[in-house]
């Protein structure tokens, strides 16, 4: 398969890793021989986003709540704020070592992917929204260079999300007026539908970074058909999951991983209903999970690659990047 010129990637959890201690400056042979994270292999370092040929990536500002699986999550605004300024500064320090640029603008985005020797790009994105105090605190967010917003993880102070049904609430409804008018683009990845339709009504820019289709598996995570047609009506564009149990439905540990063609699938299902200009790719590696969990075929970043082997060859390079391309520097 000839390389794509670039790729994109809609999902990220960079700073996230960072804040569990994974040092991705480091080959990944050597993050893996030190790895503080038990039980998922690592699969992403700068120089896999780097052999991969990513250009741009969003980046994740992304607060853990505290569950029962993660008693050191946060259980309060303080909490998660805290949080994502943590990981704020890992953006800010690797910008200031050259490992990657903020992006904030369409026209940065542009001279970006212009310029082949230029680092990884990172557009910021904000997943689960309640780091931001209320809607007079976003522009402090906005200010920072966070771009795009997905309101909810879980459940938040400001919507129902996975496994969490449920409208956006008065804060919400609030946050979403204040997302309009700074310009701040709504991610509908994890969003119950409920709240959805109410967040369509404030207009502007949508997309969904990472989600898969419902139709091929089942559960509020995913995107229903309608919402996925109401994401394209907007000129967005949705992100494929490269995660086992997002691909196949059933899937779990143990089993044999699901194959790159359930990636296409997915994909085929996506343009299908809006068009393959709608459709790119929203990977979440190392976004709570490892190798273990990945297609078959995708043991580290450098191979995500192989995705485009399964899609039609006319439309390879739009997924790997040009669709996102398109989206960035439209309506950054």
């Amino acid at each position: 398969m000839n390389a794509p010129p670039f790729l994109i990637d809609g999902h990220l959890d960079l700073a996230f890793g960072a804040a569990l201690g994974r040092d991705l400056t480091l080959e990944l042979g050597a993050l893996r021989a030190s790895d503080p994270v038990q039980g998922e292999t690592a699969t992403v370092t700068f120089s896999e986003l780097r052999a991969a040929g990513t250009r741009v990536c969003f980046g994740t500002l992304f607060a853990l709540p505290r569950t029962a699986q993660s008693p050191h999550g946060y259980a309060d605004h303080a909490g998660a704020r805290a949080q994502a300024l943590g990981q704020l500064d890992h953006y800010r320090r690797w910008e200031d070592a050259g490992h990657l640029r903020l992006l904030r603008t369409g026209a940065e985005v542009a001279a970006h992917l212009a310029d082949p020797a230029a680092p990884l790009g990172v557009v910021l994105l904000m997943e689960g929204a309640d780091p931001v105090r209320d809607a007079d605190d976003l522009g402090f967010w906005a200010q920072a260079g966070v771009r795009l917003i997905g309101p909810a993880w879980g459940r938040t102070r400001y919507a129902g999300g996975t496994d969490a049904p449920g409208g956006l609430t008065d804060a919400g409804r609030e946050l979403l007026a204040a997302m309009r008018g700074l310009g701040v683009t709504l991610d509908a990845s994890h969003l119950d539908d409920a709240a959805f339709w109410e967040a369509l009504e404030f207009g502007g820019p949508v997309v969904a970074t990472h989600a898969n289709s419902r139709a091929l598996v089942p559960g509020n995570r995913h995107l229903s058909d309608g919402v996925a047609r109401a994401i394209a009506g907007r000129g967005g564009v949705i992100g494929l999951v490269l995660l086992s149990p997002f691909l196949r439905a059933g899937w779990t540990p143990g089993q044999p991983r699901a194959g790159l063609e359930a990636v296409a699938d997915h994909a085929r299902h996506y343009a299908g209903l809006v068009g393959w200009e709608h459709v790119g790719l929203g990977s979440d590696l190392d976004g709570g999970f490892g190798s273990e969990k990945t297609p078959a075929g995708i043991d580290r970043y450098r191979d995500v690659p192989r995705v485009l082997e399964v899609l039609p060859p006319g439309q390879r390079a739009a997924v790997a990047g040009g669709n996102w391309a398109r989206w960035l520097t439209r309506y950054l």
